[in-house]
């Protein structure tokens, strides 16, 4: 029966291990030293080797002549481990045994020693799907297990992990790994396989992958069963669903010529070829981030995923564009494939995102935006001097030498500013009115003229004699006993009324506010503050207060507070010396 090479070429030893250095040293030295732990968790992104690393454990505990780091791969022990058919190896899927009666029926196996091998080893995969009670129950056997028990747990969402089984266990983090180890794995596999493999397809198989042993071998299977015994690149990325460089390439050089007409040309050949466009998008943005990392750091780098001679190419197109715009075009795609997700009409938005990188790329900082304006007093729009004197126009900032100027300052000079100098101020006397001759005395008074805005009333006697004489002369009766009755201060933006509560009403009137404009000339609030008592409690601001009333309503902190709190009263003032 055909077995896939991800099975057939697992890694029965930590020598045959890729990628995690890091825990096949410590691993080995912890079984070389005699300090096996009784629990382990092993977290990382699939397919990168944790179920694999847990056989090896079991296989290094239980060989006839270990424990050792080194298995013989002869005796039973290892031969039933790696078949999977070992008594005392048992393997537990947690997605489908996570309840609390599985750890139970667990916790009761441990009791029981070995039928033959040295250890009996728990690998429990997906321990992240076990439940809460479940766990608990777990606990105290994983805390304190006998000499025969070593529980691995093997999971790729850590942070689901309690802290309380977390802190019982020794935890093993494994990495992702690097695209050249992956590489060099599959060409191994072709070599062992008679295969014939284009670098480049390995390269994209890899890309696949995105770090997963698994999930490379897997595609590299299914590349076999596609292309036969030979790999070509564009065969593997036809297969797998993938954009060439060339296709992506095709973006790069419409926004380097600012070609609006090819960027929605190549959403229709998208669609038409039927192409997945959140996948193209998705594709772009990781093309984008390839380009802004060879623009950085160059090619020959371990931080791009691709061959050396794509490598080469993207340092050859990253080149055209300023790091500032190729961070504009990474943004701008990522955003556009979170769109993509949830899009009813995703051409539409893949049109629309693609045309924002035309227009974005037409875009400059604010430093260069102002630093082409030129200094203060050369000239420029807006400087005080050099009358005359043209300004300096913004050159044209281009995409890679080419295209029109980037950013909110376009390629087209600002035209020159005519030089305006403005005429002298001339001062027109102005006209004085001719007094009006003296009335005879058989004459009539002449009928006044009222003025255009309110006149304050002559300033003899205090503002509550002001106020009465207003309106007593305006016929309003009821405001002036409201008035008479009331003590009248004058506050910071209002005047005061204070008195019996039945006047209340009459200093809602629009007529008494006119009436305080009318003597105070200025639009004052009035406010009327009514109390059986308050005509009697009120200190008064006016001659007849005490020296101590006056001395703390003037006093700037009850002012400011006033001033704070506008509806605020100073009923009783008690003066602390007495």
């Amino acid at each position: 029966m055909y077995q896939v090479f991800a099975r057939k070429y697992r890694p029965q030893t930590f020598a045959e291990l890729i990628g995690q250095e890091h825990v096949r040293t410590t691993l080995a030295n912890a079984i070389a030293q005699g300090r096996i732990a009784h629990g382990y968790i092993f977290s990382g992104q699939r397919g990168t080797g944790k179920t694999t690393v847990a056989r090896i454990m079991a296989r290094c505990l239980n060989c006839e002549q270990g424990p050792t780091a080194e298995p013989c791969m002869k005796c039973a022990a290892c031969t039933e481990i790696a078949g999977g058919n070992a008594i005392d190896v048992i393997e537990i899927d947690a997605a489908s045994n996570r309840g609390i009666n599985e750890m139970r029926e667990l916790r009761e196996n441990v009791r029981f020693r070995p039928a033959r091998d040295r250890y009996k080893v728990f690998i429990i995969d997906e321990a992240h799907q076990i439940t809460t009670e479940a766990f608990n129950a777990l606990l105290k056997t994983l805390e304190e297990p006998p000499d025969w028990v070593v529980f691995i747990l093997c999971t790729t969402e850590t942070h689901k992990i309690p802290t309380t089984i977390a802190s019982r266990c020794q935890q093993f983090s494994f990495r992702s790994v690097e695209f050249g180890e992956l590489i060099a794995r599959m060409q191994w596999i072709c070599e062992r396989e008679g295969l014939t493999a284009d670098p480049e397809a390995l390269a994209v198989i890899a890309q696949v992958g995105e770090g997963s042993v698994r999930d490379s071998l897997s595609a590299l299977d299914q590349a076999v069963a596609s292309c036969g015994s030979n790999l070509g690149a564009d065969a593997v990325r036809s297969l797998l669903g993938l954009f060439s460089l060339d296709s992506l390439g095709e973006v790069a050089r419409a926004l380097e010529a600012q070609d609006s007409k090819r960027m929605l040309e190549i959403v229709q050949e998208l669609e038409r070829n039927g192409r997945n466009l959140q996948h193209f998008c998705r594709e772009l943005s990781r093309y984008f981030r390839n380009l802004l990392v060879a623009k950085i750091v160059g090619s020959g780098s371990r931080l791009i995923a691709a061959s050396d001679a794509e490598q080469a190419r993207l340092v050859e197109t990253s080149a055209r564009f300023s790091e500032e715009d190729l961070t504009r075009f990474l943004k701008i795609t990522l955003d556009l494939y979170k769109d993509l997700q949830y899009s009813l009409q995703p051409r539409l938005h893949l049109e629309i995102g693609l045309l924002r990188l035309i227009h974005a790329g037409r875009l400059t900082t604010i430093e260069q935006a102002l630093a082409d304006l030129g200094p203060a007093g050369s000239g420029g729009p807006g400087s005080g001097g050099g009358a005359g004197k043209p300004p300096r126009s913004a050159p044209p900032r281009t995409m890679g030498g080419s295209g029109p100027a980037s950013g909110n300052v376009f390629s087209a000079s600002a035209p020159e500013p005519e030089t305006f100098t403005p005429p002298p101020p001339t001062f027109t006397p102005r006209p004085v009115a001719a007094a009006p001759p003296p009335p005879s005395l058989s004459s009539p008074a002449p009928t006044p003229v009222p003025a255009a805005g309110p006149k304050p009333a002559a300033a003899s006697g205090s503002l509550k004699e002001r106020l009465l004489e207003h309106v007593k002369g305006a016929g309003q009766v009821l405001l002036a006993d409201a008035i008479e009755h009331c003590d009248v201060s004058e506050a910071p933006g209002e005047v005061r009324f204070t008195g019996p509560k039945e006047f209340t009403l009459s200093f809602r009137d629009a007529g008494m506010k006119a009436a305080v404009l009318a003597v105070t000339g200025r639009p004052l609030k009035v406010a009327f503050i009514g109390s059986e008592t308050a005509a009697a409690t009120a200190p008064k601001a006016g001659a007849n207060a005490d020296e101590a009333t006056q001395r703390a309503l003037s006093h700037p902190e009850v002012q400011r507070f006033q001033e704070a709190f506008p509806g605020s009263h100073v009923r009783t003032v008690r003066n602390l010396r007495d």
